[in-house]
Order: structure tokens, then C-alpha cells, then sequence
């Protein structure tokens, strides 16, 4: 069964860019692989979560016919460079590399990246702390070219295809730490599955790897759609929606 979950929006056109033929779906990428508490499939193939929800608001304020399109982590920008999508909202920073590629809409959360390990290790979120321990970390992260620029030169580093099979092996003692988003990694430690565990602090900030928020990915030269995704997301900021979607699953803003 593929994956997907149609949001009901007023059908509406939305133009893909100028010169551009218009259409009545809107395809929005999101990560294959479960990112709680942004983005998770239950059994009836439905999506669901905090970014999902995002996702709902912004394309009613906007009404646009959207549709939820899951696609491989690691294949989700080629995705959208060959049209099989036509915008990403899965926890994508804002970086300058990744703007090479492809544009992004204003952000619309922004969280500080963090250090997770078990709750009897003495470790501090620096490379002096970390030096000999195993870094477990998703690839075609933020967080893996952080730590292959901050770490990897005191600590060895782990690949992982998903961020729960890095809290997997975390949990299991296979590495010693993990580095990931604070508030995908709370929810963590905050289930029975990582009651072992806790957040040793945020890592220091370097903006050109770590970005300036989480945006809407969309094509180069897409901009009525950037710019359509962008008075969504100040709708939905605007008029409390944002903030009470918020609420349904954190305790603070993440914005």
C-alpha cells in the first residue's frame, strides 16, 4: 500500500513557477522513514504528527489541494529536482549548501541540534568530551556534516539510515553517543525505549552547517510557489494556529 494521505484543502490552482502550467495537487515530500513527533504512519497508512499537522495548516490557509508524498530520506532533493515533487517539508535546515540546489521558503521552526547519550556517561556536547567515544549520527544530515567537521578527529562516527536506528544501537551500548534535533531527541528520552538516555546539551552553533531554521524546500525558480508556501506559513503564524498546533505536542515554542 503506498503511503501517502490526501489533505482535504479547498482545490485550488497553484503555479509551479513562471511559465509554468498550473495544476490542482500540490505534491509535498516528507521522510519515508518515522521522524516523531514531526512525522509518523500508523497502521492504516495515515501520516501524522507535529510537521504533518503544519503541513495541513499551511495548505488550507493557502488552499491548495496538497498531497502527502513520502519518499526516501537520502533521495528526497533529487525528488524534488526531477518533479516527482514539487516541495519538501520534513525537518530540512535552511543550509547555504543545500541552497546551491534548491530554494527554500521562510523558516518555520528552528530547534538547536544536541548530544544524547547514556544517562551514566559523563559527556559535554565537544569534541574534547566526545574524543574516543562512537558518534552515532543519519546520514544526509546536518548532523552528520557537523560532526564530520567538529568531531571527526576525536571521535569515531556511525552512519545510520534512520534516526531510530541510531537511537537503537544507543539504547543497546553498540555507540556511546548520538547527535540529532532537541526536539526529536526529548521525545526520545522521554519514552520507555530511551529512559536510559539523556540530552547532554546543544552543540555549539555554527550557522553555515546547521542553517537558520527549517524551511519548504522547493525547485529553483519555483517562486509563486515558495512565495505561496511563505503567506501559509505567516497565516498560520499570524493567527495562533501555529502556536496551538504547537501546544498539541510540546511544551514551548519551537519557533
Amino acid at each position: 500500500m503506498k503511503l501517502k494521505n490526501i489533505i482535504k484543502a479547498t482545490v485550488a490552482a497553484a503555479v509551479l513557477g513562471a511559465g509554468a502550467a498550473t495544476a490542482d495537487e500540490v505534491k509535498i515530500g516528507i521522510a519515508a522513514e518515522p521522524y516523531p513527533p514531526f512525522a509518523s504512519v500508523d497502521a492504516a497508512g495515515n501520516w501524522n504528527g507535529w510537521e504533518v499537522d503544519v503541513i495541513n495548516a499551511v495548505c488550507a490557509a493557502e488552499k491548495m489541494d496538497c498531497v502527502i508524498t513520502p519518499v526516501a530520506w537520502d533521495g528526497i532533493i533529487p525528488s524534488l529536482t526531477s518533479g516527482t515533487i514539487d516541495a519538501i517539508m520534513a525537518s530540512m535546515s535552511i543550509t547555504a549548501e543545500r541552497m546551491k540546489t534548491i530554494d527554500f521558503s521562510d523558516p518555520y521552526y528552528n530547534t538547536p541540534a544536541v548530544i544524547v547519550a547514556d544517562k551514566s556517561m559523563d559527556i559535554e556536547p565537544t569534541a574534547a568530551s566526545l574524543s574516543g567515544k562512537i558518534i552515532g549520527i543519519q546520514a544526509s544530515t546536518i548532523h552528520q556534516a557537523y560532526v564530520n567537521e567538529h568531531f571527526k578527529d576525536a571521535a569515531e562516527i556511525r552512519v545510520y539510515q534512520t534516526q531510530d536506528e541510531a537511537n537503537q544501537d544507543l539504547v543497546a551500548g553498540r555507540i556511546d553517543a548520538t547527535q540529532a534535533d532537541s526536539i526529536a531527541m526529548a521525545d526520545f528520552v522521554n519514552s520507555d525505549n530511551g529512559g536510559c538516555c539523556e540530552i547532554k546539551g546543544a552543540v555549539k552553533d555554527d550557522q553555515a552547517i546547521l542553517g537558520k531554521g527549517v524551511g519548504a524546500g522547493v525547485r529553483k525558480g519555483e517562486d509563486a510557489l515558495r512565495e505561496q508556501l511563505n503567506a501559509g506559513i505567516k497565516k498560520i503564524l499570524d493567527d495562533g494556529t501555529h502556536a496551538e498546533i504547537t501546544s498539541k505536542y510540546f511544551t514551548t515554542s519551537i519557533y
